[in-house]
């Protein structure tokens, strides 16, 4: 009341009036500002645009663009598609020409001063370059004048990089794929850029692109290649290259890998009965699920079977732990990401899956049981009983997580992970076990 009487006597009626209204329409410029600002952060990035721009187009494009100058009659042409938005695994576009991008506002254009008419006549695309396209939630986190002298490829870190199994399939491995034919010549284009994760990959990006990656959203300028392609090809298989359908295969990117990484092991050791040489098993740990609780009791029993045992867990220096599982003749684990590095095993080595409790063998064997097969690499699976699952301590006998796995399954990924994923831990019965570590020893004599 005592502000009331002193604005009274300070300004008159009408300049309270005016007062007021600059009152409001200051807070209104400010209330402007904050949503300009942290807009960008309310939604999932947006996709990346692509556009076929005719010569009259490109003349009243950005300054930073030279003008088409030729006045010449346009010629008419007919074009294919430049994308193919057809494949199940992920959207890709193959540019050849004057090839322009803007990064910052995620656009890619192909600028040509002939007539193109396109087949549906569709001069427009809107992409996200990341291959698991099926995957709603993996594709929700993405978005899409300088004259280079190299093609460029651009794709995104986004979607689940950083699961060391979907690093792999998702991009590792269809960037090899789309790469590797320019030998080095070719220049990395990274939309949603991850520094860790670059650095995490050091060695193979360096191996497939002789050039300093760009992260073109941050790019203000624009940026002219010969040819650019937009997103990495994939095959619909996990972790797999159908050589029937590329130029490469999977173990010429195991030779890759091992060119990478300066692996020395070639084959896994083969046993002889005359011999005494141990093979050597490497157990991979996990601290937080799917964990195996009772390391040091299989340790003691495949010991005494005659194998050297290690015992380790992935780490962020992909180089060491690549060596280490070079060095080894047994790879077991439970299904989890760690897993993935099986493609650093040496040539006829074993890979032994230890697929926990919750009908999931159709996920272990999609994501490593099949793959083995074009690695060069065995495949043993041991399936784990309801009493080695520590579900068993968390659930009664009776409870529809042990009784009818399926109906958990068929409420989505989310409710089946959050149960047999997330909340599972395994205490292998080492006696039910040991058959399985028998069964290796006779693979590594073959």
């Amino acid at each position: 009341m005592m502000y009331d009487d002193l604005l009274a006597k300070s300004f008159s009626k009408h300049e309270r009036k005016k007062l007021g209204y600059g009152a409001f329409f200051g807070c209104l410029l400010i209330a402007l500002s904050f949503y300009t600002v942290f807009k960008p952060y309310w939604g999932p990035l947006p996709a990346l645009n692509l556009k076929l721009s005719m010569a009259a187009a490109a003349e009243i494009m950005t300054d930073k663009m030279e003008p088409v100058t030729n006045k010449t009659e346009p010629v008419i042409k007919k074009m294919e598609p430049l994308c193919d938005v057809t494949e199940r695994r992920g959207d890709i576009c193959n540019i050849d020409g004057d090839v322009r991008i803007q990064g910052n506002s995620s656009s890619v254009f192909l600028v040509s001063s002939e007539m193109s008419i396109l087949a549906g006549n569709n001069n427009s695309w809107s992409i996200r370059p990341y291959a698991r396209k099926d995957d709603p939630a993996a594709m929700k986190s993405l978005h899409a004048k300088k004259n280079q002298s190299v093609p460029a490829i651009l794709f995104s870190q986004g979607g689940y990089t950083g699961n060391h199994f979907h690093d792999f399939s998702d991009v590792i491995i269809p960037l090899y794929l789309t790469s590797r034919q320019y030998n080095g010549e070719v220049q990395f284009l990274i939309t949603d850029k991850r520094p860790w994760w670059i650095a995490k990959f050091k060695a193979i990006l360096k191996n497939l692109s002789r050039y300093e990656l760009m992260d073109i959203d941050r790019e203000q300028e624009v940026h002219c290649f010969p040819s650019v392609i937009v997103g990495l090809k994939r095959n619909v298989k996990e972790m797999s290259i159908d050589p029937s359908k590329y130029s490469y295969s999977m173990s010429d990117f195991r030779e890759f890998l091992r060119s990478c990484y300066s692996l020395k092991r070639v084959n896994a050791i083969k046993l002889r009965d005359d011999q005494h040489k141990m093979p050597q098993l490497l157990i991979i740990s996990r601290k937080r699920t799917r964990s195996l609780t009772n390391i040091g009791e299989i340790t003691k029993m495949a010991s005494s079977l005659g194998y050297k045992v290690t015992v380790a867990e992935p780490t962020m220096n992909v180089s060491k732990f690549a060596e280490l599982v070079n060095s080894c003749d047994v790879l077991m684990g439970v299904h989890g990401a760690g897993l993935t590095n099986i493609v650093f095993l040496p040539k006829n080595a074993i890979l032994i899956q230890i697929v926990p409790f919750g009908d999931f063998e159709w996920l272990a064997r999609t994501d490593y049981g099949e793959p083995t097969k074009d690695m060069n690499v065995k495949y043993l699976e041991y399936k784990i009983s309801t009493e080695e699952s520590t579900l068993v301590q968390q659930y009664p006998p009776d409870h529809v997580v042990f009784k009818d796995p399926y109906s958990i399954q068929k409420q989505g990924f989310i409710a089946f992970k959050s149960v047999y994923m997330d909340k599972q831990n395994v205490k292998l019965d080492v006696n039910r076990f040991r058959p399985t570590l028998l069964k290796a020893l006779e693979l590594l004599h073959q």
